[in-house]
């Protein structure tokens, strides 16, 4: 609603500003490019994911959307980079599990604090975590996995993606909850590790679906149980780990989109109507489910941000009976 000048300098005399202001801004909102940050390098399931959603949202916003890969320290240069950015809207970040959850539950010095810095919009997508094996391991089922490592201790290892790891954490949880030993062999990002595990040099691995799923369809992996609400379809015959009376071991991964602290409410509304709609499209829905990603449930900007605070402490509680810690 336009506004003459004698109204704004009463609204101004008034102290009542601001909000006039913020609602003109989203009205505004978006008039120039949006930078979404990736924090970590082209080629893995978070920059998947941002490159596909900021392709639909240019189309839904009606401006560039921008993919700028700011990678390094497990996702912390970009995650940083972000949080300090100016809260207007226009530098937004991928966040994922890793920078938003499992960083923060290990890592006590990070430069950025993942609940107080940012402002979460919604989910992206969910993604399924997998136990995997390489196929020349001789087991097919989770309990034949259970049976074989405990007559073999210590001769399974597995890969993580790093010490603190969401792979490493889970994988010390599912230990402890199967009884088995296993030896983990820590790697310097999941590429390299997933390499290993085709190789044979590795036996085990927890990953998320979408990046793997190539590898189980042409029978190089072969995957036992997977972390989602209930049986995927792109593995109809593979159990959930709650099928598998290993309810805490259930837990998607996912990744969401975050703007800097302060961001006004007005435009994290936009944004997240935005995304919505992206995801409520049949070819977008359709896109998601053949790369192995989920469609992820209507999660409000306040539901998500529960949900990374709630998920902090499920993980500081594993690296605590674990011993994991990042300094």
């Amino acid at each position: 609603m336009p506004i003459n000048r004698r109204e704004f300098v009463g609204l101004a005399a008034a102290g009542s500003l601001a909000p006039w202001v913020h609602a003109h801004a989203a009205d505004a909102y978006p008039s120039k490019p949006i930078t979404l940050v990736v924090p970590f390098t082209p080629g893995g399931s978070v920059d998947n994911s941002g490159r596909l959603m900021a392709d639909r949202l240019s189309r839904e916003l009606g401006v560039p959307v921008i993919v700028d890969n700011k990678g390094g320290a497990g996702g912390a240069l970009g995650s940083a980079f972000v949080a300090k950015a100016k809260p207007d809207g226009y530098t937004l970040v991928v966040a994922s599990q890793s920078t938003h959850v499992v960083n923060p539950a290990v890592n006590p010095n990070l430069p950025y604090d993942a609940v107080k810095d940012f402002a979460p919009i919604t989910l992206i997508d969910r993604l399924a975590n997998v136990l995997l094996v390489n196929a020349s391991v001789p087991v097919q089922t989770f309990a034949d996995l259970v049976k074989y490592a405990q007559a073999n201790p210590g001769k399974l290892n597995y890969a993580s993606a790093g010490v603190g790891s969401v792979s490493h954490l889970s994988m010390e949880l599912l230990k402890t909850q199967a009884r088995i030993h296993v030896t983990h062999i820590p790697y310097r990002g999941a590429g390299v590790a997933l390499t290993d595990l085709l190789a044979g040099q590795v036996q085990l691995a927890w990953n998320n679906l979408s990046s793997n799923l190539p590898n189980i369809r042409n029978g190089k992996l072969r995957a036992l149980a997977v972390a989602a609400p209930q049986r995927v379809p792109q593995l109809p015959n593979v159990p959930t780990f709650a099928e598998l009376k290993l309810p805490d071991l259930n837990l998607t991964s996912w990744t969401g989109l975050a703007a800097p602290a302060h961001t006004p409410d007005v435009i994290i509304g936009r944004l997240y109507s935005a995304v919505r709609k992206v995801l409520q499209d049949p070819a977008t829905q359709a896109t998601w489910v053949e790369r192995g990603m989920m469609v992820p449930e209507d999660v409000k900007p306040q539901a998500y941000q529960a949900e990374i605070v709630e998920r902090i402490k499920f993980y500081q509680r594993i690296a605590k009976a674990n011993n994991i810690v990042i300094e």
